[in-house]
């Protein structure tokens, strides 16, 4: 790998010819810095106190891997608690009582995660052994003694319900899934169990089981006509009330209650954007909602005994996420993000007011000031609609210096470009790239509209957003228009195979990361656990069964018309994905290059569908950057 584009004085003297004496020094004060500075920033996440409140139980990437870490609240120190080279290792929580605690990992990849306790000799149980299942932390309940767990260890299909003995790990089966539900939240005293009913990605429903009364079997609680979404928030600290959110009557998600004992419900929080969440410490005396403000997330903490908003002192720049709380109440974990600034893990005294901060995530290496913060814009696609973005500009780009750009898009179907730190981005923009964080027509985090705009319509009006960001991008006058790539993971992995083949020449380049490339296969061939989205992913996509619906299918996915490709291409993908299959890339990959097309093929053995393992983020950032400078730049 050449060196050439990594270090400060090379870059700096790159410049002085093509550099007006303002850009220069800006650029001066932004020293390009290469990928293993950026992702030697570590990942921090997950806050549960133990049981004496002096330290919290979290996740973090330190070493490369996942792994459990305690960190003590009194002098920020982290002991690491498991020690994995391989799999990443994710904290769940430490036990009510005493300091086990709760993990869960998966092979290599693969999402078949279980549920794992470490003692307090340091040994390790299985709490859900056997090959094929998938496992996850349902929740504690008031006795401190009892926890459950959702597995499909009985049918890979379906998710049934395990009560556990916290002390000798019998358990017993409180809900089994007859077919189509999925367990929520189960209230602290175990009798109900909240379960989530999908139609179609439109329309849904919230049933409650009583396992008091297991023969009457779940019981509908939100009857409606038409299209309605409903999610399940969480039970109240006293199991009477149940939290839901609903775009009823809205174009937004607003919060109501559901009174178990009369079936009354009642609207308790709604805003001119989406409730994002709701949750209440474990005495109820705190209630925490979330609002997606225009991609980013504004907190509001209730006292609900006074029936007050709590005024948070002055904060760190960025979005708090994550807040956990001690058992009584007294102390609050929570998360800073921001644009220039990684997750960092603060405590705070509930009493006084006071925090302070027990992780420093960013690499020292690194100057804050050094990196960028994004802008919120809208430009006007192809039908005058207003796709929101954020924009990350260079340091040093100018009309005199124009940077070469990225369409940057989200994965999904159905997910957000939302302000906050990325270690990918920034190391694009610091190295030169402008990035058009998209939220194409289908995004979540607008109203319902704008969500379904896209509905059986991918790989068409969503592609044309895309493009339509590239010629905004053109507009910006330091931006250089004659080199415009795309960039995405996942279903923006899909966006960008679709641009290079249906859209041929609408992009200088594309980045496709363990993207979808045959929408028949993906369909035919959805994991067992997802059996209960099947019809959601159905209206969205189309349902492969259906002949009209088959040929479109056929006719969006970039494999089979990958002989239109002409502009070189860069496929990233792991071969343990169960979502998109090593096959889909491989395909691709060969298609492409019948035609003549240059294309990069990167294959991580070890990895699913994303990158856990920070070498490997390392390693596709560096062979991203690499080939976007040979082909990308060139461009211009």
């Amino acid at each position: 790998m050449t060196k050439a584009w990594i270090t400060p004085a090379i870059a700096t003297a790159a410049l002085l010819a093509t550099t007006s004496s303002i850009a220069l020094a800006e650029q001066e004060a932004a020293p390009r810095y290469d990928a293993r500075t950026f992702f030697e920033t570590t990942t921090f996440f997950g806050a549960s106190f133990n049981t004496d409140e002096t330290k919290l139980l979290i996740s973090s990437d330190e070493t490369g891997v996942f792994n459990c870490y305690e960190v003590s609240i009194a002098t920020e120190e982290r002991t690491a608690l498991t020690t994995s080279q391989g799999n990443a290792t994710f904290a769940v929580g430490y036990f009510p009582m005493d300091d086990r605690f709760l993990y869960s990992a998966d092979e290599g990849g693969n999402e078949l995660n279980h549920l794992y306790v470490r003692e307090l000799d340091g040994t390790v149980k299985d709490l859900t052994p056997g090959e094929n299942l998938k496992a996850q932390f349902a929740g504690w309940g008031a006795d401190d003694n009892t926890f459950w767990v959702a597995s499909n260890e009985r049918d890979s299909q379906f998710f049934d319900l395990y009560e556990y003995n916290a002390t000798s790990y019998a358990r017993q089966m409180i809900f089994e899934n007859p077919g189509g539900f999925t367990p929520a939240d189960v209230s602290r005293d175990g009798r109900w169990v909240a379960l989530s009913k999908t139609r179609n990605n439109a329309d849904d429903d919230i049933y409650l089981f009583d396992t008091t009364n297991a023969n009457a079997g779940p019981a509908l609680i939100t009857r409606h006509e038409g299209n309605i979404s409903h999610s399940i928030e969480t039970f109240d600290p006293t199991d009477n009330i149940l939290y839901f959110s609903s775009n009823k009557d809205a174009e937004f998600n607003r919060t109501w209650t559901y009174d178990l004992g009369t079936g009354k419900k009642e609207l308790v929080i709604q805003a001119p954007w989406d409730v994002q969440y709701v949750s209440f410490s474990w005495d109820g005396r705190y209630r925490v909602h979330g609002i997606n403000a225009d991609a980013r997330t504004e907190v509001t903490i209730m006292n609900t005994r006074a029936n007050r908003k709590i005024e948070l002192p002055e904060m760190p720049a960025g979005d708090i996420r994550g807040i956990r709380f001690s058992r009584n109440g007294s102390k609050m974990a929570f998360y800073v993000n921001g644009d220039r600034s990684p997750s960092n893990l603060y405590v705070m005294d509930l009493a006084t007011n006071k925090y302070n901060r027990l992780t420093n995530a960013l690499n020292p290496s690194i100057n804050p000031e050094h990196l960028v913060d994004a802008e919120v814009i809208r430009f006007k696609s192809f039908d005058g609609l207003d796709i929101p973005c954020l924009l990350w500009k260079p340091k040093g780009a100018s009309a005199t210096n124009p940077a070469p750009a990225l369409v940057y898009v989200h994965g999904g179907p159905g997910g957000q470009t939302r302000l906050g730190y990325s270690a990918r981005v920034q190391f694009y923009v610091n190295h030169g790239y402008a990035v058009l964080g998209i939220n194409n027509r289908g995004s979540s985090g607008y109203g319902k509209t704008f969500f379904h705009a896209d509905d059986l319509k991918h790989g068409e009006d969503d592609l044309m957003d895309c493009v339509h960001g590239r010629k905004y991008l053109e507009s910006l006058p330091w931006v250089d228009s004659n080199s415009i790539g795309i960039l995405g993971g996942s279903y923006g992995g899909f966006m960008v195979a679709a641009a290079l083949t249906f859209q041929p020449e609408a992009f200088d380049v594309g980045v496709n990361i363990f993207g979808v490339t045959n929408w028949v296969r993906t369909l035919e061939e959805i994991p067992p656990w997802w059996e209960d989205f099947r019809e959601s992913l159905y209206a969205e996509l189309g349902d492969p069964n259906i002949p009209e619906e088959l040929e479109r299918l056929k006719r969006i996915s970039p494999l089979f018309h990958a002989e239109n490709i002409v502009r070189p291409m860069m496929v990233i993908q792991g071969a343990n994905d169960p979502r998109v299959q090593q096959a889909e890339s491989d395909e691709l990959v060969a298609a492409a290059r019948k035609n003549g097309t240059p294309v990069e093929y990167v294959l991580f053995p070890d990895e699913g569908h994303g990158f856990r393992k920070k070498e490997n983020r390392i390693t596709a950032a560096e062979r991203c950057v690499e080939f976007l400078h040979k082909y990308l730049k060139k461009a211009g």
